[in-house]
């Protein structure tokens, strides 16, 4: 029996034709003018057509360079993950890939239209003017980044699990200096690639969490905000190991308090308040736990 071939990588800066993304997996069309007349065999959604076509997913959808933000999360999930009509952390990645490099002749284009839309909306949730129809998840998570900035020591950061980086962004516009560290490394280049053309300056580094390339003491905060219900139990105890090694004067983690670990965004775990109660006292530095937008816990070094 021969192997199963492995599936590529996902590739941020892959340049599309005509207004369509292709992968191993996926197919993304972004359509100009009215949609076409449902075919047979397709889903049809407020705003996407999906077929099945052998392993292949093709996509369609009308959305414009302007509604390319981060609440793309919220509307794949609301139309095409928690109905069930799709499942799969890498497959959800992978459309939402495809939709934003979709929307531009150019991906550096789409990204930067996608980073600047997502902090502009950020910033007007954060400031309680939001504007426009909305999926959720901007809304979300704006409070929660409001709170890490708030609950920050003088300083600088690193921020663990940056993902696409927004917070890092908007901690660098703030006159941070600043590392943004990830695992993947795709999303840590497409971050280099689009801060330079938002005018900002974020360091990165690619590196597991549970193993942070830094020396004792080399940053005065480290943040963990929503990765620990993304990790197995044991490799989140790597995580508050590191980032208490490595900050000089505060550890900052943030977690949603979830009855169920939502696998639509990828968690793997729940976090109490308990648990971070536990983390705290086991530390011998003074902590604090809270809940606001989710469980906080905050230790103090120094």
């Amino acid at each position: 029996m021969s192997a199963v071939e492995p599936v590529s990588a996902i590739d941020p800066f892959v340049a599309t034709h005509d207004g369509v993304y292709r992968d191993a997996m996926v197919e993304v069309t972004a359509l100009h003018g009215p949609r076409p007349r449902r075919q047979l065999r397709t889903v049809r959604t407020e705003h996407f057509d999906i077929l099945h076509e052998g392993p292949l997913i093709k996509l369609s959808h009308a959305l414009r360079p302007d509604q390319i933000d981060d609440d793309l999360a919220g509307l794949i999930a609301e139309e095409l993950f928690q109905p069930g009509w799709l499942r799969g952390p890498d497959l959800f990645e992978r459309l939402l890939t495809g939709i934003v490099l979709s929307t531009r002749a150019e991906p550096l284009d789409a990204w930067t239209d996608f980073y600047a839309n997502t902090l502009a909306r950020v910033a007007e949730s954060l400031t309680g003017d939001p504007t426009g129809t909305r999926h959720g998840t901007i809304a979300d998570y704006a409070p929660v980044y409001g709170l890490a900035e708030q609950a920050l020591a003088p300083g600088t950061v690193l921020e663990l699990g940056c993902c696409f980086g927004f917070l890092s962004l908007r901690l660098a516009a703030a006159g941070r200096a600043v590392i943004a560290s990830d695992v993947s490394a795709g999303t840590v280049g497409l971050l280099d690639a689009v801060a330079p053309r938002l005018g900002r300056e974020v360091h990165t580094r690619t590196a597991d969490a549970g193993r942070l390339p830094f020396a004792d003491d080399s940053c005065d905060n480290v943040l963990a905000v929503h990765l620990l219900e993304h990790l197995e139990p044991d490799h989140g105890e790597r995580v508050v190991h590191e980032a208490l090694r490595v900050a000089r004067r505060r550890v900052v983690i943030a977690v949603p308090l979830e009855e169920e670990a939502d696998a639509t965004w990828g968690h793997v775990r729940t976090v109490s308040l308990d648990d971070l109660d536990a983390w705290g006292a086991a530390i011998g530095h003074p902590y604090v736990v809270r809940e606001a937008h989710g469980g906080w816990l905050l230790i103090d070094l120094a």
